[in-house]
């Protein structure tokens, strides 16, 4: 009864509350059951303090009927960042299924070229003319990146390669395909031998498209991605670092190499490396970074803040987590650890505030902490 009287208070405050994401699914005998906990994590982010008024319990009939009358105190802002928070994890959650039905797709279309007889194919191609063939190769590659099929995606690609040997773009997809096919045998567990022939042909199609073309950008992107593969992580950071020199806007090199330096940057911490570490990550953490970029950039900052608090440096610990939280203010472990820096530097009140926030956002370790 008090929940619902917290959320008949939360609506006359203005905000409709809709119990439309599911956090639990279940299937079983062509069932499925779905429950949803978006509704009680709402109000406990938009309710801040809840006054009971007046509480009856009588019987009506025979039944017990409850009555509650609360005055309750609505924070509009931290309901619409738990609203926030909810269609974002909706997408993530969308996202996340979507890539399922992805992989077991891939699975299914790898055992499939698995179980094809091998053997060698001859391609007979008719004499063309240079612009013919490149028109229809071109044609070709348009349908090889619709294809959802990668074996006919393979097939189409390797028509249009020998129709016109000098384009670039049907050795960038192919390419591109064999390393799908790589991912799709490393998901199903398979030993590297079993997918090793796939980097390499994708390595060929990178490195051929890039004596035609040595200022191809997405070329140099397959040669990074291939480097990653191989785990040679200079020659790849190289190559996506060469992208970015010609496209600074080259959203996907950028991507890569945080990633590929907050990797290194891990197995560094792990060696005990410090110093190494922190000159790998400001690789990937320039000054004056966009904030746009600081949710692709989150495990680093957090896997920085972790060696400044080992070599004692925690006001650059302080900055790293202020950094995070200014790009996602409900960001309940940035909140959590710097409270805890700002408890070690004796600032009470400014750890208090973020204990405050983590606790209205669900961490019960903050709330134990509050006076």
């Amino acid at each position: 009864v008090l929940r619902l009287a917290q959320r008949r208070a939360v609506e006359e405050a203005g905000l409709y509350i809709e119990s439309a994401f599911q956090d639990i699914e279940k299937a079983s005998s062509g069932k499925s059951f779905q429950s949803s906990s978006l509704e009680i994590r709402t109000i406990a982010a938009a309710i801040t303090k809840t006054e009971i008024l007046e509480s009856r319990r009588f019987f009506d009939n025979d039944r017990p009927s409850f009555y509650i009358r609360i005055r309750a105190v609505v924070d509009l802002d931290n309901l619409q960042a738990a609203v926030r928070r909810w269609q974002s994890e909706e997408r993530f959650a969308e996202h996340f299924r979507r890539l399922q039905s992805e992989n077991a797709a891939l699975k299914a279309q790898l055992y499939e070229l698995r179980a094809a007889p091998t053997g060698v194919r001859t391609l007979t191609i008719e004499s063309l003319d240079h612009t013919k063939g490149h028109n229809q190769a071109r044609t070709l590659v348009e349908k090889a990146i619709r294809s959802q099929h990668l074996s006919q995606k393979l097939d189409l690609i390797s028509q249009a390669t020998a129709l016109d040997p000098q384009s670039v773009e049907p050795l960038i997809v192919r390419g591109q395909t064999y390393l799908r096919l790589a991912s799709a045998a490393y998901a199903n567990k398979s030993r590297p031998s079993e997918y090793s022939e796939y980097i390499d042909n994708a390595r060929m199609d990178f490195e051929r498209a890039i004596l035609i073309d040595p200022q191809n950008t997405w070329a140099l992107l397959g040669r990074g991605d291939v480097d990653t593969w191989l785990h040679r992580p200079v020659e790849a950071a190289h190559a996506f670092e060469q992208v970015l020199e010609l496209d600074p806007f080259f959203d996907l090199a950028r991507h890569r190499l945080i990633s590929l330096y907050t990797a290194e940057a891990r197995k560094l911490v792990s060696l005990k490396q410090w110093s190494s570490a922190l000159t790998v990550l400001q690789k990937c953490l320039p000054p004056k970074t966009p904030d746009s970029w600081i949710p692709y950039q989150k495990e680093a900052y957090f896997l920085r803040t972790d060696i400044y608090k080992k070599l004692g440096r925690r006001s650059q610990a302080i900055d790293d987590l202020s950094a995070i939280l200014r790009a996602d203010p409900t960001d309940k472990q940035a909140l959590l650890a710097r409270a805890a820096l700002y408890q070690e530097e004796l600032q009470g009140r400014s750890a208090k505030d973020d204990l405050e926030r983590a606790c209205m956002l669900g961490a019960t370790t903050a709330c134990e902490q509050l006076p």
